[in-house]
Parts: C-alpha cells; sequence; structure tokens
C-alpha cells in the first residue's frame, strides 16, 4: 500500500548507475576528500534543506595522507598501475586480482570445495581415467577470476565436473583455454554454472579440439544471468564422435550474449544439442560463425531455442558450409514473445549437397541469405510477419490491456500515473542494486585519468584489465555508453566525482537543488559499472516526480519512503521497451511511471 503525500512537475535529472560524519564523538579530519565533498556542497548548494547523507556516503574513504600520495601516482600512470591493488583497496573500487600460473601437481582424484580465484596450468594433462570434482568453486563473492589453461589435455577416460560453480557472483571472469584437447573419451559436466551471476565474462577457446569420444555438457549455464558475455572459440574443432549438449543454457537471463566461432569446424560425426536455450530470455544475442563447418555426418539439434524469449538477435554465418551428410533440426527455434530478428547468411551449400535442414515451428522476423538449395530443407509451421502461425504464445495478460506480457518483466517495474493515489495497492519491483559497491574518486585524483574510447588501452594498462578480459569489457562498454549521443531532448554527462555530480546538476537547475532518492529496498523482492563509482547522468524534460509513504498491506505500517518518477512524454522511446510490454501500449500514447532503484537518485529544483 502507498501513501502519497505530493507530486512536483518540474525538469528532472536522472542519476543512474552524507551529512558530517562523526566517530567515536570526534569530528572526521576536515582534509579528507569526502570532508571536502561536504564543503564543496556547501559552496555550490544555495538552500539550506538537510544535506543527502545517501549521495555524502558514496565519497572517497580515503584519508588525506592516502589521497595526497595516490593523487601523485595518478600523474604517473605507471607508477598509480603498479600500486594498483593498494590503490583498489584503500578507494574502495573494483578491481580484479593478479592471478599467477599454478604448477601445482596433483596425482589422483581431487575435490574442490569452496575454493576461488586460481590459475590452473597443465592441470589433468595426459591423466588415464580419474576424476576431478569443483563443487561451490568462487560462489557468492566479487570479480571471481579463474583460468584453466592446458586442462585434462592429452587425457585418455578423465573426467571433469564443475557443479555449483561461480554462483551468485558480480562480475566472475573464467578462461578455459585448450580445455580437454586432444581427450579420449571422459566427460566434461557443467551443471547450475555461473548461475545467478551479474556481468559475467565465460571464455572457451579451443576447447575439446581434436578430441575422441568425449562427452561434453552444459546444464544450468548462466542461468537468471544478468548481462555479459560467453564465448566459444574453436570448440569441439576437428573432433570425432564428440557429443555436446547445452540444455538450459542461459534461461530467464538478462541481455546475455553468447559467441561460437568455428564450432565444430572439420569433425567427425559430432552431435550437439541445443534444448531449452535461452529460453525466457530478455534481448539475448547469439552468433553462431563458420559452426560445423566442413564437418562430416554432424548432427545439430535446435529445441525449444530462445522460446519466449524477448526480442534479441540470433546471427547464423557460413553454418554447417560444405558438411558432409550434415542433418541439422530446428523445433520450435525462436518463438520469442517479443519479435526478434534471426539472419541466416551462407547457411549450409558448399561443396557438397547431401545435407538436410529442418525448420518446425519457426519465428517471424527471420532472413535467410545465400541460403543452400531449398529443396534440401523443410519449413513447417514456419511464422512470418502477419502470420497466424505463431507458436507458444504466453497466456500472462496485463492487467492494463489484457495483452500478453513477457513473464521476464516484473509486476510492479512499471505502472501509470493514475495508480500513485492513496491506499493503491500494487506489487513493488526488485529495485536492489546487485553491481559491486565502489566509491567515487576525488577530482584530484579523477581529473588525471584518462576517460575516452581513444584512451582505452591507458586505462586498461592501469587496471590490469587484459584483453578480451571482463575488467576490459566494463571499462569499454562504459565509455561507449557515456559516449553515446544523446537521445532527443536529453542533456547528459558521466560522472565519477561527487563534485562532478554536483556540478553537472547545478548547470541545469540552478544551485537551489534538492537530491531524492528511494530510503531503503523494503516491500521489494530480491549505472554503469565500472572499476570506480561512476553515474551516468542526464536531463530529463516533461516528467513528474513523486513521493510516498510505502506501507506494509496487511499490518498498514510505514516500511519505506519511496520517490517515483513519471514520464509524461514517450514518443522517442523504443516500441519494444518493456514498459510498453508491460502496460499494452506504444510510444507517444501513455505516460510511464517507475521507483527509483536503490542508489539511483534524482535532481529537482528545491520546493
Amino acid at each position: 500500500m502507498h501513501k502519497f503525500k505530493n507530486s512536483i512537475p518540474f525538469l528532472i535529472l536522472i542519476f543512474s548507475s552524507i551529512n558530517v560524519l562523526v566517530f567515536a564523538g570526534k569530528a572526521e579530519d576536515p582534509f579528507t576528500p569526502k570532508a571536502y565533498v561536504i564543503r564543496y556542497w556547501k559552496k555550490q548548494i544555495s538552500n539550506d534543506l538537510p544535506k543527502p547523507s545517501f549521495l555524502i556516503e558514496k565519497a572517497s574513504p580515503l584519508t588525506a595522507v592516502q589521497s595526497a600520495a595516490f593523487s601523485k601516482l595518478a600523474a604517473n600512470q605507471h607508477s598509480l598501475s603498479t600500486n594498483l591493488p593498494s590503490f583498489c583497496s584503500a578507494a574502495n573500487l573494483l578491481c580484479f586480482p593478479d592471478v599467477g600460473p599454478s604448477l601445482e601437481k596433483h596425482s589422483g582424484d581431487v575435490n574442490f570445495k569452496e575454493y576461488s580465484e586460481k590459475n590452473f596450468t597443465n592441470y589433468g594433462s595426459g591423466r588415464l581415467g580419474g576424476f576431478d570434482s569443483f563443487k561451490n568453486y568462487s560462489n557468492d563473492g566479487n570479480s571471481a577470476l579463474d583460468s584453466f589453461r592446458r586442462y585434462s589435455r592429452d587425457s585418455v577416460g578423465h573426467g571433469d565436473k564443475f557443479s555449483t560453480y561461480a554462483r551468485d557472483t558480480n562480475v566472475p571472469d573464467q578462461s578455459f583455454n585448450t580445455y580437454g584437447t586432444k581427450a579420449t573419451g571422459g566427460t566434461g559436466d557443467f551443471t547450475s554454472y555461473a548461475q545467478d551471476v551479474n556481468v559475467p565474462t565465460m571464455r572457451f577457446t579451443s576447447y575439446s579440439d581434436d578430441v575422441n569420444g568425449r562427452v561434453q555438457t552444459f546444464k544450468s549455464y548462466s542461468e537468471n544471468a544478468n548481462a555479459g558475455d560467453q564465448s566459444f572459440t574453436s570448440y569441439g574443432k576437428k573432433g570425432n564422435g564428440a557429443e555436446n549438449e547445452f540444455k538450459s543454457y542461459g534461461n530467464n537471463s538478462n541481455v546475455i550474449g553468447s559467441s561460437f566461432s568455428n564450432y565444430g569446424e572439420n569433425g567427425n560425426g559430432a552431435n550437439d544439442s541445443f534444448t531449452s536455450y535461452g529460453e525466457n530470455g530478455n534481448v539475448p544475442e547469439n552468433n553462431f560463425k563458420s559452426y560445423a563447418d566442413s564437418g562430416n555426418a554432424a548432427v545439430d539439434s535446435f529445441t525449444s531455442y530462445s522460446d519466449q524469449s524477448n526480442v534479441g538477435d540470433d546471427n547464423f554465418k557460413s553454418y554447417a558450409k560444405s558438411s558432409n551428410a550434415a542433418d541439422l533440426k530446428f523445433s520450435n527455434y525462436g518463438n520469442s514473445f517479443n519479435e526478434g530478428t534471426d539472419t541466416f547468411s551462407g547457411y549450409g551449400g558448399g561443396t557438397v549437397t547431401n545435407q538436410k535442414f529442418g525448420f518446425k515451428g519457426y519465428g517471424v522476423n527471420n532472413t535467410f541469405k545465400d541460403y543452400a538449395d531449398k529443396k534440401r530443407a523443410s519449413f513447417a509451421t514456419y511464422a512470418t510477419k502477419g502470420s497466424a502461425a505463431r507458436v507458444g504464445a504466453m497466456k500472462t495478460k496485463s492487467a492494463a490491456s489484457g495483452k500478453p506480457v513477457n513473464k521476464w518483466i516484473e509486476p510492479g517495474k512499471f505502472f501509470r500515473e493514475s495508480m500513485l493515489k492513496s491506499g493503491t495497492i500494487m506489487p513493488m519491483p526488485d529495485i536492489r542494486d546487485k553491481m559491486p559497491k565502489r566509491s567515487f574518486l576525488p577530482r584530484v585524483i579523477l581529473s588525471k585519468l584518462p576517460f575516452s574510447s581513444s584512451k582505452l588501452g591507458d586505462l586498461k594498462k592501469i587496471f590490469h584489465a587484459e584483453d578480451n578480459s571482463s575488467m576490459a569489457s566494463l571499462i569499454s562498454e562504459g565509455l561507449s555508453e557515456c559516449e553515446r549521443k544523446p537521445s532527443q531532448g536529453e542533456s547528459k554527462r558521466c560522472v565519477g566525482s561527487v563534485e562532478d555530480m554536483i556540478d553537472f546538476a547545478t548547470s541545469v537547475l540552478g544551485r537551489d537543488v534538492v537530491v531524492r532518492t528511494t530510503d531503503n529496498t523494503n516491500g521489494s523482492g530480491k549505472k554503469s559499472l565500472f572499476p570506480y563509482l561512476l553515474y551516468y547522468c542526464h536531463s530529463v524534460p516533461k516528467v513528474r516526480v513523486y513521493e510516498a509513504d510505502l506501507l506494509d498491506p496487511n499490518s498498514s505500517s510505514k516500511i519505506n519512503h519511496g520517490v517515483a518518477i513519471c514520464h509524461i512524454d514517450t514518443s522517442a522511446w523504443s516500441p519494444t521497451h518493456g514498459a510498453f510490454l508491460s502496460l499494452g501500449s506504444e510510444p507517444g500514447k501513455i505516460e510511464v511511471c517507475h521507483w527509483i532503484f536503490e542508489n539511483d537518485m534524482t535532481w529537482a529544483v528545491a520546493d
């Protein structure tokens, strides 16, 4: 239940991603970065309203001595990089540990339980039989960084099992290089791998190359994951009788990208199965390049692939080209809730003609370019634009329109302005910020660090971000978002210090401003990610802001004080925006409201 106090119509700033502190009766050192932020607030803000403790608490925790020392090091980027571990620890930044190679020898079967941040080099190479198990490995932490290089290479009948590996972690970075290469027999089993993780980067390079009869299974892999990328390069290349199964891979995930390059190339008798792959995902993107190219007697099956997902894109390029006697089956493929785009370029064909392709219950919005001889392909219940052959539509209905709603869109995440009145009962969405906790940098340090795509290499060196690593991706994506051109009517800036945030807000709204956020996450279910706290700030015209006391519907006791914003003009929004899927409308037809999430905030002219 929500008891609404007032609404304020005006221009507002949305910032998405501190009173003077006293310790044991002693005021904080006036020369710390946090103390400086408090003085800066007093200087730049003209009113005497209470200072926002939730903002000032995000200021740098460095002491005056530390701030001066690291500021000097920042003037020489090499010096700061050399001292990165101490800098990250003292400044409360997100940094990955430097994991060196491991030359540990394990002669027998090993069970690794509750283990993390290790580099396994030449582990299990040449093993005869035996079984190694990784259970609860790198679970429940931040920045799980693990590397498996030449793992189980040249082994015979050796089994590896990864169970509940890297579950509930933030920004895990896992690398499997030449894993199982030239192995004979044996199994690799990934169960509940990277489940419920945030911004994962998983790389499998030359995985199971030149194997003979080895079986690899991925079950519940990256399920319920948020953002991130999975990469399979030269997976199963030149394999003989290799069997690979992906089951419940990436299900219920949010904006996950998967790349399969040279997968199963020149393989003999490969049997690959994708079942419930990417099901119920939100904006998944999958790329298959030179998959099963020049293979022999390959059998590939895609069942319930991307079923009931929201939008998303799949790209098959040179798939099964010149593959002899290939048998490829797509069953109930791409029946997405909201139309995505699937592209088949150079699919099949090549120098052979004894191939079979079957599409059964295939979704809409698909492009077949340079597709092999159509006589070899069968299309059953293939849906096109405007076709009534839509398979498996969701049955959930929107209360506002009666239209189907993707279950991925959380109830209460978007709502209409008419619901903002005293006595309304509505579900409270998950407003918790699951990103790793970080602090702003002092402006004196921030101003000495590069911040542009042209200086990406320098940033990567400072933060020890290797090519294709999670950290490199986070930095690159953060810079790209910050350098994106503003949308219609938007003014934007990315800020890495409290001082910069204050400056942007006052430059748009003037000095008589107030900043608000939702008090806590009570009542809910369960920014740009950068090494230091980075906020994407933008001004949004034509909005109204509401403050509300949130009450428990059973006891009527107050459990939270929420801030909500209603966007009155949605004409420039994408038609596939989750708000329209949830509320059953289209751009420009309705206003859209949402709560201010944890660690997000709004700035407005003080009333």
